[in-house]
């Protein structure tokens, strides 16, 4: 009785995940979000690839040109080639979203999921170091460890490789404590649920329950916090090249064209305008998809 008692629950949790997908897809909201960050994607992947000017080449002649047919979104003030360089840095910019989300999904589940189901001391430390990180100041952090650390790691392993793990490695450092105290109040719920139980009677190893039992049953938030922290980690990142503390400046991320493009709003607007809007539909769409895929996992809202 007890093993029937596991199956019918993880196979109604399985198939309603499997479900979410065509509801999501069904979502006029959601597929419009899903269109753009897939032609987004597509275009970054694919932009530098057959668009044949250099993002790097500098050239005085041509410095800060309106739009035009050989540039189309202008040029910068060093001649340089504003869509050649948007394209080559929504690649950087993602990765640094992508890789940061990584990293703080992976430290939310493992220390939501190590307080929750072990409970006692261990919780109440977790939490506390929980509460810890919240409590920090996000930014002034980041500003102050970039300072420090910035060139050692530039030394270490180069000047954009350091940058970038340094970068990725804060972000993510920074943004797993949402997580963990989703997990972990999913796993304490979980545990009194009777096929979690049925489980420990069985005689079920506790690394089992969990990959089997417990982390089947949460995966759903865990996405939709991941589809947020991805347009969290992109604005973070965006926020510290435009203060200039990210990457150096021949490496063309959306917010470095940013910083860049500051003194010349007036004079130049094209240049604040494609990166801006880049990084403006990138995170609206990546945001929505998330709202939209919370409520077709949530069985509650349909």
């Amino acid at each position: 009785m007890a093993t029937n008692a596991v199956a019918p629950k993880l196979t109604a949790t399985m198939s309603d995940q499997n479900r979410a997908w065509p509801r999501l897809w069904g979502d006029r909201t959601a597929r419009l979000a899903l269109i753009g960050l897939g032609i987004l994607m597509l275009a970054i992947a694919l932009g530098p690839l057959l668009y044949p000017s250099s993002p790097s080449d500098i050239d005085f002649g041509r410095a800060l040109q309106p739009p035009s047919v050989a540039a189309p979104l202008g040029t910068n003030d060093l001649g340089q080639d504003q869509l050649a360089r948007l394209l080559l840095g929504g690649r950087i910019s993602l990765a640094v979203g992508l890789a940061a989300t990584l990293v703080g999904i992976s430290l939310g589940v493992g220390i939501g999921a190590l307080a929750g189901f072990c409970g006692g001391w261990v919780d109440v430390l977790l939490m506390r170091v929980t509460d810890l990180f919240l409590a920090l100041p996000q930014l002034p952090l980041v500003l102050l460890v970039v300072y420090l650390l910035g060139d050692p790691v530039r030394r270490a392993l180069g000047p954009e490789q350091g940058i970038f793990w340094l970068i990725v490695l804060l972000i993510g450092g920074l943004s797993w404590m949402s997580v963990a105290r989703l997990v972990r109040a999913g796993f304490l719920s979980l545990k009194q649920r009777t096929f979690v139980e049925a489980a420990v009677a069985l005689g079920a190893r506790p690394w089992g329950i969990v990959k089997t039992h417990l982390l089947p049953n949460i995966l759903g938030p865990v996405i939709v916090a991941a589809t947020i922290g991805v347009g969290n980690a992109l604005l973070a990142e965006s926020t510290l090249s435009f203060l200039g503390v990210g990457f150096p400046p021949d490496v063309p991320t959306w917010g470095r064209m940013l910083y860049d493009a500051q003194n010349y709003i007036e004079s130049a607007p094209y240049l604040v305008l494609a990166p801006g809007l880049a990084i403006f539909l990138t995170v609206l769409c990546i945001n929505t998809l998330g709202d939209r895929l919370r409520d077709s996992l949530d069985p509650t809202s349909r």
